[in-house]
């Protein structure tokens, strides 16, 4: 049972490939509604009977959610722990108590997040609670494509994992920053010399220090770049034109004979028949089906004569 949030192409566009649609039954009547009310309640009890049985058992785990199945054949059981918990005492104990079906389920501290809800630091609702349905791996290294502050406060979010939204833009700030030389990089752009501090894609600048102080510059500004010890002129296309170290010089390839064709062999002496692997092959077809190896005591002439 659920609540209509979208619909028509809006809940088509939303839902992503490979996720399938749930097919919608009926409407939700007034004993559906009562139904859903009172498992909530029984949630409630649940919760509390549970609770206290983990403190009976001493058991190392935190309960988070629990969820009767609409039908009320099933409860499942929320819970987060930092190691591996024995909780087979205890889902005998549930299923004493409730006479139905017990599941006790482990998650993550971004699954707890999610099912418990909240607000983020942007103010809204948080987006594994509102529309995401599968966890992205996000990295550091997303957070520095953005030039954001690495300060835990501000990248992390309310289940204290980096934030789910740092992936969301990535790919634009990528893409904007491959008109920018690399930051950390040396630069001329014009009579100006300096060292890139950042790159600020909004306004379309390069921030740069130099002998005289900081300056910004424009990318198409940017005249050389600093490579290897040697000042490379930038096109402008953003990339420079390297050059090739000294001892890198290709080798002259070897001339290929007049018309692309193959090199005539037929100077060469025909090779003489019964040498090499044509007579090592006749003497193994003398030996019949033994494979060449040695003959078996017994079979020879020798064994003839003393016979």
């Amino acid at each position: 049972m659920g609540k209509v949030v979208h619909e028509g192409v809006v809940a088509e566009e939303s839902a992503r490939e490979g996720d399938a649609l749930h097919a919608v039954l009926r409407r939700a009547n007034a004993q559906d509604k009562m139904t859903l009310f009172r498992n909530r309640s029984r949630e409630e009890d649940a919760r509390r009977i549970c609770i206290g049985r983990i403190e009976a058992r001493k058991l190392d785990m935190k309960l988070v959610d629990v969820e009767v199945q609409f039908d009320g054949n099933k409860i499942t059981f929320f819970f987060t722990a930092e190691k591996r918990i024995d909780f087979r005492e205890l889902v005998k104990d549930l299923a004493s108590t409730f006479k139905t079906r017990i599941e006790l389920r482990q998650i993550g501290v971004r699954d707890e997040a999610k099912r418990l809800d909240g607000v983020g630091p942007c103010g809204k609702r948080l987006c594994c609670s509102e529309y995401l349905r599968e966890f992205q791996p996000i990295t550091l290294k997303m957070a520095r494509d953005q030039q954001l502050a690495l300060s835990p406060n501000k990248i992390s979010g309310v289940c204290g994992r980096l934030m789910c939204c740092l992936a969301y833009e990535r790919g634009l700030y990528v893409q904007a920053l491959r008109e920018f030389p690399r930051v950390g990089s040396r630069i001329r752009a014009g009579e100006f010399e300096g060292k890139i501090m950042k790159a600020d894609i909004f306004s379309g600048t390069i921030l740069a220090r130099g002998e005289d102080g900081e300056f910004r510059v424009r990318p198409d500004e940017v005249t050389h770049t600093l490579r290897d010890g040697k000042w490379n002129p930038v096109r402008r296309d953003g990339a420079t034109e390297a050059k090739p170290a000294p001892g890198a010089e290709k080798k002259p390839a070897r001339p290929k004979p007049a018309g692309g064709k193959p090199r005539d062999r037929s100077d060469r002496p025909p090779r003489e028949k019964g040498k090499g692997g044509g007579q090592r092959r006749q003497r193994d077809r003398g030996r019949g089906g033994d494979g060449g190896g040695r003959k078996p005591p017994g079979d020879g002439p020798k064994a003839k004569r003393n016979g």
